[in-house]
This record gives structure tokens, C-alpha cells and sequence, in this order.
């Protein structure tokens, strides 16, 4: 290896030599711009020697002192940490964005809470029933540390609307639902925490699952707070413990004399999340104090005389849930499925978002079923059954009873590499009495549903392969009765029994 050594008398020479060759075709210039000239390019000749001096001197360094096979392997190592996402930065999206059309030609009011029950959480199928755009972003940053230990920090920012415009800045509900920091891996954590990990800030607890084509959670457990997951503490026992905060606002105040007054509350919920192999058993406890100052059903007569200032709200709550998380369909075969029953009472008793609900009084109960899986019945159809019910009473006043079941079933036949036909059926049952709460009217009656959609991807492949563009046709029926409700999307004006809307949607995760 030799070093190439341009120094300045051969820069000088050649810039000499090239403003020389110049100079016929340049014989107005004067000499002090042909000196300038030469300057500039002697100037520059230097640089490009000492660049060339520098990347010489380099190449020997590399030669002589070689990296050792441990820099080596620690540099492959960081690469591949980046390649698989175990380190560095990560972006992940939920998004939909549709136009639902009614045969009217207007917008239509749907989606998957439209009915009486969903109020109270009784989700409809949501293929063909979604008018609105919302979108998650997910940024996330992974760091590994030479000791083994890892971090995680997460923002997440989520919007959603249900107008068709471009800019939507004065009606959009653009929220920041996640930003959170969890330590893993930390070698001084032994015994049974030795593959825990801890976290804190505002998130979504991890084990959170739900129906997918329900829209709906199974269990929701979100908020700010800390905790720790994966406690080993048996051979087939692992344990999480968390604890989350969420508020409770501008609620009225139980107050005869002022009972306009308004007050908040923060709700605290401790969560033990333990798994047994397949098994799920999760119990909560909440308090939330001074909740039960808060009336749910303040009541003024015509000359706005107070008539009753209602029923407190509850101010502590439990809730457990027992689920099985299944490797098969339902033991019949290849596949999936998940099961869970859930019970609560007083501030438990909103048995999926826990803790979200401060107008629970302290007698409100409500059990939870919620079932569903995914499997194959020939190489080109799958299909996707679910269920969700619940019954529950005192919820808000003292003998209101609010029960309601749901089936759905999506099904879908891939019939070429990027299109594929989705159906969806679903029938909802309710028979909801509030006894006269916020204005609402007991009714009974049952909603129906049944989409067709063409539907466009990349590529097909299972329930879970998105991007997919969906074209679509629903069919939506319900008995009159469910009109007289008072508080949900159903009650047209004129409905004679059964609808059609049209649409298009796009849905993306990644």
C-alpha cells in the first residue's frame, strides 16, 4: 500500500497548465481574473489531495488494525436487532375511512352501536355499517442496552370522524390514547420476576382482546397508572398486577338545594391478570371517590320545581372475568376460537371498558358472555362466528333491566390471489326497560343485518390479511318498537320496515 502525495507545487502545475489551454479562448480576461482563477482552482486541487491523503491513510488503518471477531459479531448483531424491530424505531396503523350511502342518497346514521342496546354496549356487525374515518398511528422507539435489558416507549395518536370532508380540524376528536415507557429483560430482576417486565404512563394494557368484526372488546383496560406483567409465580402460572387511573367529570352533584352543581372524580382500578396455560382469570377493584355525591337522574317539573334528584352513583366496584384463549375451532379443528364470561357489580358492572362508567349506581350488576372463533371449512372459505350477550339491572336507577344478545357470522370465499366475496349475517335481541331514565322508553324488539361485499387486496390469506378496498351492499331490518327507544340511531322518520345502504371502505393494519 502506497500513500498518494499530491502536494501543492503539482496542484500548482496542473491548475497552471489547464488555465494556460484556457487562455486563447479566454483573451478579454484580465489578469486579475485569470489570477482569481488559478487561486480558486490551486484551492481546490489541494482539497481533493489532502481527501485522497485522508482515504489512503484510512485503508492502512484498516488493514493494519483489523475489528476483532467479537466488534464483528457485535456489529451483525445490532443490525440484525434493527432488522427484526428489537431495536430502533417502529411505526404501526389502524386505520378505516368509508362512505356509507342510504337508498335516499343521503349519509345513513349506522355503525356497530346504531341500535337501542348498544347504548349499553351490544354490538351489530360492522362489514357494510361504518360511516366514519379513524385512524391510529403508532410510533415506537426500542432500545437494548449492553446488559441485556430493554425499553420500549410508545406514543400513540388516534382521530376519528364521521364527516366526508377533507379537513375536518373543527369537528375531529384527534387524541394522543397512548405515550408510555416498559423496561424488560433487566438482569437484576430474579426468581419470579426474572422475565417480568414494568411499565409506566398512559396505555392500553396489553392483554386487551376483542370480536373483531363486532368492533367490540371483549375486556378494554385503559388509562394512565403503572404496573408489571409475566410474575412467574408457579410452573403454569403467570401473573400481571396493574393499577390505572381515569376520571370521572362534570357530573351533577345529589345536592337538594343546589342540585345544578357539578363535580369529578378520579376512578382508581387495581388489576391482578393471571393465566394458566389456556386459562384467563383477571379480577378488579375500583374506587372512585366522592362518585356518590353524583345524581343520575335529576328531575324538575314544569315550573322547574325539583321533583327528584335521583339515584348516587357508585363510588367502589368489582369485576372478574374467566376466558379461554383456544388453539383449535371449538376442538373441531384447525383454527381458533376464544370464550369468556364476565360479571360485575357498582362501578364493575360496565363489564368491558373497565372503569369508564361513573353512572353506576352501587346495586348495578351485569354478566358478560362473549364468543367467537375463526377456521376453515374448505380451502377457499373461511368463516368467523361470534356471539355476544349480557343481562344487567339497577345499572342507573333503582329496577331498570337491560338485556340483549347478538349472533353474527362473517364469511368470506377467496376467489382469486386478490379478490375475494365477504358476507356478513347478524340478528340482535333486546328487551331493554330504563324505567323511564333520561328520557329513554322500554322497548323489545330484534335488529337484523346482512352485507355483501366484494372486496380487493393484495394478497388473500385468512381474517387477519389487510389492506382490503371493500365494495358494498347491506340490507338492515327491526321492529317498529325499537324506534320508540329515545337514545339511539334507530327511529327514522316514515320507516316502514327494512333499508339498503351502499358504500366503499378501506381498512389497514400494519
Amino acid at each position: 500500500m502506497y500513500k498518494m502525495t499530491f502536494k501543492k507545487p503539482l496542484a500548482i502545475a496542473i491548475a497552471a497548465a489547464s488555465l494556460g489551454m484556457s487562455g486563447v479562448a479566454s483573451a478579454q480576461m484580465t489578469m486579475e481574473q485569470r489570477f482569481a482563477e488559478l487561486e480558486a482552482r490551486i484551492e481546490a486541487a489541494e482539497q481533493r489531495a489532502d481527501a485522497a491523503e485522508r482515504r489512503a491513510e484510512i485503508a492502512e488503518q484498516t488493514q493494519a488494525a483489523p475489528e476483532s471477531d467479537a466488534e464483528i459479531e457485535e456489529r451483525l448483531a445490532r443490525v440484525e436487532r434493527y432488522a427484526d424491530g428489537e431495536e430502533g424505531f417502529s411505526f404501526n396503523v389502524y386505520a378505516r375511512s368509508g362512505l356509507l350511502i342510504g337508498e335516499d342518497g343521503k349519509s345513513e346514521n349506522a355503525g356497530p352501536y346504531l341500535t337501542p342496546a348498544g347504548g349499553e354496549g351490544g354490538a351489530v356487525g360492522r362489514l357494510g355499517n361504518e360511516p366514519d374515518t379513524y385512524a391510529e398511528a403508532i410510533f415506537n422507539y426500542r432500545m437494548q442496552f449492553d446488559n441485556g435489558a430493554k425499553a420500549l416507549y410508545r406514543t400513540m395518536i388516534a382521530d376519528g370522524t364521521t364527516s366526508s370532508n377533507d379537513w375536518t380540524g373543527g369537528e375531529s376528536d384527534i387524541n394522543v390514547r397512548q405515550v408510555f415507557a416498559e423496561f424488560s429483560d433487566l438482569p437484576s430482576f430474579t426468581g419470579a420476576f426474572e422475565n417480568a417486565s414494568i411499565w409506566a404512563g398512559k396505555r392500553f394494557d396489553r392483554d386487551n382482546f376483542d370480536i373483531h368484526w363486532l368492533d367490540s372488546d371483549v375486556i378494554f383496560l385503559a388509562g394512565t397508572g403503572g404496573g408489571i406483567y409475566d410474575m412467574q409465580l408457579a410452573d403454569n402460572w403467570k401473573s400481571n398486577l396493574s393499577i390505572y387511573g381515569r376520571s370521572f367529570a362534570d357530573y351533577p352533584i345529589v345536592d337538594r338545594e343546589n342540585p345544578g352543581l357539578e363535580g369529578d372524580t378520579d376512578n382508581l382500578i387495581l388489576t391482578s391478570n393471571n393465566y394458566f396455560g389456556n386459562w384467563q382469570w383477571m379480577v378488579n377493584g375500583m374506587s372512585a371517590a366522592d362518585n356518590d355525591e353524583r345524581s343520575n337522574d335529576v328531575r324538575f317539573d314544569e315550573d322547574e320545581n325539583l321533583i327528584s334528584t335521583g339515584q348516587a352513583g357508585a363510588d367502589t366496584g368489582w369485576h372478574t372475568m374467566v376466558a379461554y384463549h383456544g388453539d383449535s375451532f371449538f376442538g373441531m379443528g384447525e383454527g381458533s376460537f376464544k370464550a369468556a364470561v364476565l360479571h360485575g357489580q357498582g362501578l364493575g358492572a360496565e363489564t368491558k371498558s373497565l372503569g369508564s362508567r361513573g353512572d353506576l349506581t352501587d346495586d348495578a350488576t351485569a354478566t358478560r358472555l362473549a364468543l367467537y372463533g375463526t377456521t376453515y371449512i374448505a380451502p377457499q372459505w373461511r368463516i368467523a362466528p361470534s356471539i355476544l350477550a349480557e343481562t344487567s339491572e339497577d345499572r342507573y336507577v333503582q329496577g331498570d333491566k337491560y338485556n340483549w344478545a347478538g349472533l353474527n357470522v362473517r364469511l368470506a370465499n377467496e376467489l382469486t390471489q386478490n379478490f375475494e366475496m365477504q358476507y356478513e349475517a347478524g340478528y340482535q335481541w333486546m328487551d331493554l326497560d330504563p324505567q323511564g331514565y333520561s328520557g329513554r322508553n322500554a322497548v323489545d324488539g330484534g335488529f337484523s343485518k346482512f352485507t355483501i361485499a366484494p372486496t380487493f387486496k393484495p394478497e388473500v390469506g385468512g381474517f387477519w390479511q389487510r389492506p382490503e378496498i371493500r365494495l358494498f351492499t347491506t340490507f338492515s331490518d327491526w321492529d317498529d318498537d325499537l324506534n320508540n327507544y329515545g337514545a339511539s340511531s334507530l327511529g327514522n322518520e316514515g320507516f316502514t320496515g327494512g333499508q339498503w345502504s351502499f358504500g366503499v371502505q378501506t381498512e389497514v393494519w400494519f
